[in-house]
């Protein structure tokens, strides 16, 4: 059957407009005015808003091998709840880590029949695999992720300059993008040698123990790097605006560097997290207030290039809740059901726009990861995702709006505006006014990505 989906506000690539969406066969064929929507379409009227599904391109499913802390299920439950109708998964936090083919593979099989919504996987560069490399990339991941700095799990190594040097060339004649989790190892060794005796739950230690200057210096090696070797780069979880200027320069001299933040950075500050409270606990570390403005201000100019979630659950022994203990609690923030109004309550109160947001957490996140034409935007040939969302209703997190394994996050008790009424995949309803549909309609997205940067 043929559908339009009607709204008063329609949230295209070129502006907020009223009219319909028609949709066919799960693909979008054309938007139009409500009047002339043609003769045999069912009308679904959309109350709210209608965004492009949401596309998160950094988050932690943990499954095979870890699926007691996250698993296909669950993360595809509270992605729809939260609006996203892509996941696209991290290499690292399963068992075993997707850096060989036979891993992917694997992957794949424990997805099997588990999927509200669509996902995809990174490849990972780590353990001295450089020889995965193009194997894994015509085996369809979206692209490889490294870490600069230790992981600090088991089955995901760290990778250095020489590793590195390795790895660039095999990467780079595969056209896909490196995300990099910028923190070199030096200046965190520093800092610990300086903390010895210090109050471990204290929020300021956990800060202190991750400086500035530890994603400074990784970015600056990876610019480097990227001059040299010619691959695209993607920093993830950007903390730091101490970093935006060396982004800047690289950018205006034509590198292919893209940058993500997450919503946690975006919403809480250091200053304000309490005494032992490790559901706070990221790497790298949540930042001062002013750094945050810094941050919102970078993706208003475009600096920055899109959120992410970085969502990493965990069971809820590993946040180490009864001793407050921040060097041994696990460092994962989880919140991908409430992620998008966590970004929207933060943009409205500075004044951007639903276009904005489409843009950051849909548009931009679907580029990175090669799925432009087919995810990401309410526009004709592109699958008919979409969130009815209600930007001004106002609600406070509880446990049950989180639909993930463990109902832990810091996202408890926060007042939010925005919520989402619908997510629809492929044109079918997989979250409807609070309620899941019981059809597994989520499938890995199976063709090669586009190489085509960001910018």
């Amino acid at each position: 059957m043929a559908d339009a989906f009607v709204s008063r506000q329609i949230v295209t690539p070129s502006g907020i407009r009223p009219g319909a969406v028609l949709v066919d066969h799960g693909r979008i064929t054309s938007i139009c005015d409500a009047p002339l929507i043609p003769p045999g379409y069912r009308i679904l009227d959309c109350e709210g808003a209608l965004l492009p599904g949401l596309v998160d391109s950094h988050i932690h499913i943990n499954e095979p091998g870890r699926a007691e802390w996250e698993g296909f299920a669950t993360a595809t439950r509270a992605g729809a709840a939260g609006g996203y109708t892509t996941l696209v998964d991290m290499p690292l936090n399963c068992l075993p880590a997707t850096t060989t083919v036979a891993a992917l593979e694997a992957k794949r099989a424990a997805a099997q029949g588990q999927c509200l919504v669509d996902w995809a996987a990174w490849g990972g560069v780590s353990d001295h695999n450089a020889a995965d490399i193009e194997p894994l990339a015509r085996a369809r991941v979206r692209g490889f992720k490294c870490f600069l700095a230790e992981p600090g799990i088991d089955g995901f190594s760290r990778v250095d300059e020489t590793e590195l040097r390795a790895a660039l060339p095999h990467l780079a004649r595969t056209g896909l993008p490196l995300l990099v989790h910028a923190e070199l190892p030096e200046p965190l060794s520093l800092a610990a040698r300086e903390l010895a005796g210090a109050d471990w739950r204290r929020y300021e230690t956990w800060l202190h123990s991750r400086p500035d200057e530890a994603e400074v210096a990784a970015i600056r090696l990876m610019i480097r790097l990227c001059r040299e070797f010619g691959f695209r780069l993607h920093i993830v979880h950007l903390a730091t605006a101490e970093a935006l200027d060396d982004l800047r320069r690289a950018r205006e001299e034509g590198l292919p560097i893209t940058a993500e933040t997450c919503p946690h950075y975006l919403h809480f500050a250091a200053e304000e997290i309490p005494y032992g409270s490790t559901l706070h606990k990221c790497a790298p570390p949540i930042r001062s207030a002013e750094n945050r403005e810094v941050l919102w201000e970078a993706l208003r100019e475009g600096v920055i290039d899109l959120i992410a979630t970085d969502h990493s659950p965990c069971p809820p022994e590993l946040k180490c809740r009864d001793t407050g203990d921040f060097s041994a609690a696990w460092g994962g923030i989880a919140g991908l059901s409430v992620a998008f109004p966590v970004v929207w309550t933060g943009m409205r109160e500075r004044e951007l726009t639903l276009c904005d947001l489409a843009r950051l957490l849909s548009q931009q996140p679907a580029q990175l990861a090669g799925l432009t034409g087919k995810k990401g935007r309410i526009a004709p040939g592109y699958d008919a995702d979409f969130v009815v969302f209600d930007p001004n209703e106002e609600f406070v997190v509880t446990e049950d709006r989180l639909y993930t394994r463990h109902a832990i996050s810091p996202w408890l008790g926060e007042r939010l505006f925005g919520t989402v009424q619908a997510t629809y995949l492929r044109g079918g309803p997989v979250f409807e006014d609070g309620r899941f549909t019981h059809q597994a309609r989520g499938a890995e997205i199976g063709d090669h990505p586009e190489v085509i940067p960001i910018r």
